[in-house]
């Protein structure tokens, strides 16, 4: 039979345990707050249960896992067990527990239980080493984001674009989800590194040029879910964001595709100065919405004049 192992990690926080458990609620949220999470799929079930689908990392490997949550907001408890585990565990589930300290302040303790393949002590020491590491970063960053969360409408930014292109939906999701080829149709794109751990699943690095001629560098996760949804996080994000997630939204109709490029980024507010000293939040903002846009704009006009038909055709 095989052995169970356990894990425990707590952190205390500044702020209402109600704020922090409506952060571990917010499934769908997670991508933005807990640095691992990548995508997360959330299918409420009733009665406080839910299904989730999530794509996160894990010791640098991206992974993917299904589970069931059972909600109680009363108790501030959210239980969690993997319908669909990935190698090396065969195994894993736990509970979230949140415990109100006094009205400002509360303690909250991350439990794990797994069994690992073969019960090999190396597959032991690699999950344990993943839930160490995501577990502090899921931690670290849930009681920064608890203590900050009256600041958030600022800082949080989400924004969108679309271009009309009259070619079949199959095309426009090939243009953008092969990303290895767009140092070749992309102007902006100086350099290109790209790995597909699964089919549906791509790690993109990725150097692109500003309008100063000045040389960025980007690694994202990415998720094809289907032929009308890619969906992304940025890993390496700039000094001036904490956090960054987005999506190509395609949809087909009367014979051509409605192309969507969607994000949504957090400004780290101790680095707006890097913009000019006299910059403030609200410009940021601003400079980020031009930037991400147009680069964005730029990516879904090259694929319009690529996957469109020639008059000559």
């Amino acid at each position: 039979m095989a052995v169970t192992h356990h894990a425990r990690h707590t952190i205390t926080v500044d702020a209402p345990a109600r704020t922090v458990y409506d952060i571990v609620a917010d499934a769908a949220d997670w991508p933005r707050v807990f640095p691992p999470s990548v995508h997360v799929e959330r299918t409420p079930l009733g009665d406080g249960e839910e299904a989730l689908r999530i794509w996160a990392t894990a010791n640098d490997e991206v992974k993917h896992w299904q589970s069931r949550r059972w909600l109680d907001p009363e108790a501030l408890t959210v239980a969690f067990r993997q319908e669909r585990t990935t190698a090396p565990a065969t195994s894993m589930g736990g509970r979230w527990q949140i415990r109100a300290l006094s009205d400002g302040r509360c303690e909250v303790v991350l439990l794990h239980d797994f069994t690992a393949q073969d019960d090999d002590p190396g597959n032991v020491e690699w999950i344990n080493r993943a839930l160490d590491r995501n577990s502090e970063a899921e931690l670290s960053r849930m009681k920064a984001t608890a203590e900050s969360a009256g600041e958030l409408g600022e800082l949080l930014c989400t924004f969108e674009d679309r271009v009309r292109i009259e070619a079949p939906i199959a095309d426009v999701h090939a243009f953008l989800w092969r990303g290895e080829q767009w140092q070749d149709r992309l102007p902006h794109v100086a350099r290109v590194k790209l790995s597909e751990p699964e089919d549906d699943i791509q790690v993109l690095e990725m150097d692109t040029l500003a309008k100063d001629g000045s040389r960025h560098t980007t690694e994202s996760v990415r998720v094809s879910l289907g032929s009308s949804r890619i969906v992304y996080k940025q890993l390496r994000v700039p000094p001036l964001l904490t956090a960054h997630v987005g999506e190509w939204l395609l949809e087909e109709a009367d014979g051509g595709t409605t192309a969507v490029a969607r994000h949504t980024v957090v400004i780290n507010p101790s680095s707006v100065t890097l913009l000019g000293p006299d910059t403030t939040v609200a410009g940021a903002r601003t400079f980020i919405r031009e930037t991400l846009g147009a680069n964005s704009l730029a990516t879904l006009r090259h694929a319009k004049e690529f996957t469109e038909p020639s008059p000559a055709r």
